[in-house]
């Protein structure tokens, strides 16, 4: 265990070139203090103390704004940067030397049972408001960028982008040399654009309708 909070403080200090020493990094460090409340909440998880172990994950969602369900297996130095946001699902398991920027979601899409959040694999770094939503597997030493949306599953050595996410580079090759970083895909608009359609095609049927 002391080993464990020890590789807690150290990535920190390997991650951020803002810590200055380990009292300031104990004392003011959110995603620090949120992965030590989950430590001892998912302690009381597999205990089956299933009310204490909520009650400590509300008690540190409440001072840290990080959500992580006692139920997740997180492994050693995960490095959770600024974290306001941040949402880790219940079935959701994470491998060592992860980091995680502030916004990001790791949850369900309230279509499956069991296992219903993604596993993140060692050396995966997801950046600024990110959503993994599923149960899939992002692999080893991917790269999941800033406000992507990823709904399936990641190889490892990937970076992906984008809404949906895509897989862009994959063992240092790129996948789409013609990627458009400013008009990435726009699902909301393509559905609205296919309701406008629909609703255009209905009007036409009850113009027909009133003429017959």
């Amino acid at each position: 265990m002391f080993k464990t909070l020890r590789n807690d403080i150290d990535v920190v200090f390997e991650q951020d070139p803002a810590a200055r020493n380990k009292l300031e990094v104990i004392l003011t460090y959110s995603g620090l203090h949120a992965i030590w409340g989950h430590r001892l909440a998912h302690g009381l998880w597999k205990k089956r103390l299933f009310f204490l172990a909520r009650l400590f994950s509300q008690i540190s969602r409440f001072i840290t704004g990080i959500e992580i369900h006692p139920g997740a297996v997180i492994g050693q130095r995960l490095f959770i940067d600024h974290g306001m946001g941040v949402v880790i699902g219940e079935t959701c398991e994470i491998g060592d030397n992860v980091t995680i920027y502030q916004g990001v979601t790791l949850g369900g899409t309230g279509k499956e049972k069991g296992k219903r959040h993604p596993t993140i694999e060692d050396n995966v770094l997801i950046a600024s408001g990110a959503k993994i939503l599923g149960s899939m597997t992002i692999g080893k030493n991917s790269r999941i960028g800033a406000g992507s949306v990823v709904l399936k599953e990641v190889p490892p050595n990937s970076t992906v982008v984008g809404i949906p996410g895509r897989v862009v580079m994959q063992d240092g090759v790129k996948i789409r040399r013609d990627l458009d970083h400013i008009n990435l895909p726009d699902p909301v608009a393509d559905k609205l654009k296919e309701l406008e359609e629909e609703i255009k095609s209905l009007k036409n049927e009850i113009e027909t309708l009133k003429q017959s």
